[in-house]
């Protein structure tokens, strides 16, 4: 099994190319359901998460065909790939391959919505808390659906075709929202999404439907209306730059110190996390080419966030966030609101020094002078990166451990910081 070797102390020049965002590419790569056309992805990361959809998929009988390199893509890692779902040939997601990615059981909306049925496993994922798929069976339901529960599977019925119908979300969910525009798209009449969630990838899914014939409006806003239609046909698409992936290589240029230029990335996708940043002392400039990350000598300055829905702090970045507060002056307090298990990063981030206690929902960190290189290990996505942000300002070297859960969210990372002249390496065991 693989890990990474950090070797701390270098400041942070150059250049990082901002991936396709992994949040962004799944949900697209899932309408590619909704029609027996083609629909063309541009801007596609090259992650675990993505090959594992991909095999999903697979077993439903969407065929798939990637773009090689093409002359000029120099260190561009971005893919095109042309999904096709001509013959759905089962409706059944199965647990082997459901139960390795959460994102996988969103198949379960295009699916009902274009066949009429759908058997779907109930999900795994990271371990960050429960995440219960009750609202997307409440959801469903209200399109018309019929709803059992069986054996650990999600069996899902509607032969004459789903209905549209108004839903307020009890509370804000990325993931439902994301099915139900899905479902509702073939749904006959309108549906009225309330309380929907927000988020920037929500809105490239939506952009993407309107582009195979979908009517949206309103993605990007507390309420979504989708006037159903009888079918969906092929596009092209590019997924969005990676906002979460733009505010970690932020926060480890602010951790470290230096200059770089984060290639692609977008401002606006993340404005709530930039504004957090200057207050700890980073200098955020956007540019025409991307968003420009410098910290001067200064010093880190203690910042206290609460997670929340967009456009709020994301929860994605608050083990980042927590990384970067470990070599804060003074006391910062992280307050998680999302998921109510995702501080296991802190045990092994007090391996390398830090000062971090919890009270229910929230971290207390205090800024400690020098953090020292430690062997650690990774126990979910977000975490393991936080890790990584550590050790590029630790004493000595720090070994990452499972780095598998990096692979399913990070592009090449290790190349991205060498370039930039951060001592890292994959080292295969």
């Amino acid at each position: 099994m693989d890990r990474i070797r950090i070797v701390g102390g270098n400041v942070l020049h150059g250049t990082i190319p901002i991936s396709g965002a992994k949040n962004a590419a799944l949900p697209l790569m899932i309408a590619s359901l909704l029609t027996d056309e083609t629909l063309t992805l541009d801007n596609v990361p090259h992650l675990a998460d993505v090959e594992q959809l991909i095999r999903i998929l697979g077993n439903h009988g969407v065929d798939y065909m990637v773009n090689g390199r093409r002359e000029g893509d120099g260190q561009s890692y971005a893919r095109t790939i042309h999904f096709s779902a001509k013959n759905i040939v089962t409706t059944t997601a199965p647990y082997e391959l459901v139960s390795k990615m959460r994102a996988s059981f969103w198949v379960i909306g295009p699916l009902l919505a274009r066949m009429g049925e759908a058997k779907v496993s109930l999900p795994g994922g990271c371990a960050i808390g429960t995440r219960p798929v009750d609202l997307f069976i409440e959801g469903l339901a209200k399109l018309g659906a019929e709803i059992d529960i069986d054996n650990g599977y999600v069996v899902t019925r509607a032969r004459k075709g789903l209905v549209g119908n108004r839903f307020a979300f009890p509370k804000v969910s990325v993931g439902a929202t994301h099915v139900l525009m899905m479902a509702a798209a073939l749904a006959k009449g309108e549906t009225v999404l309330e309380n929907a969630a927000r988020e920037p990838e929500i809105v490239n899914l939506a952009d993407c439907l309107n582009a195979m014939g979908a009517r949206i409006s309103g993605a990007g806003t507390p309420t979504v209306t989708i006037e159903g239609v009888t079918a969906l046909h092929g596009a092209r698409h590019a997924v969005i730059p990676d906002r979460i992936e733009t505010g970690t290589y932020a926060m480890a240029v602010a951790m470290t110190g230096g200059d770089v230029l984060l290639e692609g990335a977008r401002a606006d996708l993340l404005e709530n996390a930039l504004d957090v940043l200057v207050q700890a002392g980073a200098e955020i400039t956007p540019t025409n080419s991307g968003i420009r990350v410098r910290r001067n000598g200064a010093g880190i300055a203690a910042v206290d966030v609460t997670t929340e829905p967009f456009p709020g702090f994301p929860t994605d970045l608050q083990a980042q966030f927590m990384g970067l507060m470990t070599k804060a002056k003074g006391k910062s307090r992280i307050t998680e609101t999302i998921f109510e298990n995702r501080f296991m990063h802190v045990q092994e981030l007090a391996r390398l020094g830090a000062k971090i206690s919890l009270a229910g929902q929230t971290a207390i960190v205090e800024g400690v002078p020098v953090l020292k290189g430690a062997p650690v290990m990774a126990t979910d996505l977000r975490a393991s990166v936080s890790l990584v942000i550590a050790g590029l300002a630790a004493e000595g070297e720090t070994t990452v451990h499972r780095v598998y859960h990096l692979d399913r969210g990070f592009e090449r990372l290790e190349e991205k910081l060498s370039h930039c002249g951060a001592v890292v390496e994959r080292v295969s065991e």
